[in-house]
């Protein structure tokens, strides 16, 4: 089975730092661009981050450039998000995508990221 497991969410204050984790099972994912989104409720997902297969190309919403950093580990079959200086406005529910096609990708559960002001 294809999973992706999200790690690393949970309660800052502004200011501060969180690094998520999404590690992949039952597909390589040195083979696709990753992403992450996140959710701050409802349904719509916002695009946060991406990067390519070898991680030569990242690319940022304009929110969060500057602040957060995506990185991937092929051989670890990871890929993590640092965030820094962390404001009220970015909790949300961060979600890890691999992404298989432009049409077709796979989604992990999410991790919450909660900034207390």
């Amino acid at each position: 089975q294809v999973h992706l497991v999200e790690s690393g969410g949970g309660l800052v204050q502004s200011g501060g730092s969180l690094r998520l984790s999404c590690v992949a099972s039952g597909f390589i994912i040195g083979s696709y661009t990753m992403s992450w989104y996140r959710q701050f409720g409802g349904w719509e997902r916002e695009l946060v981050a991406s990067i390519n297969t070898d991680g030569s190309r990242t690319t940022y919403a304009d929110s969060v450039k500057g602040r957060f950093t995506i990185s991937r580990d092929n051989a670890e079959n990871a890929v993590y998000l640092q965030m820094n200086s962390l404001k009220p406005d970015d909790t949300a529910v961060y979600l890890c995508k691999g992404v298989f096609s432009p049409d077709f990708g796979i989604w992990g559960l999410g991790t919450r990221v909660t900034v207390s002001s």
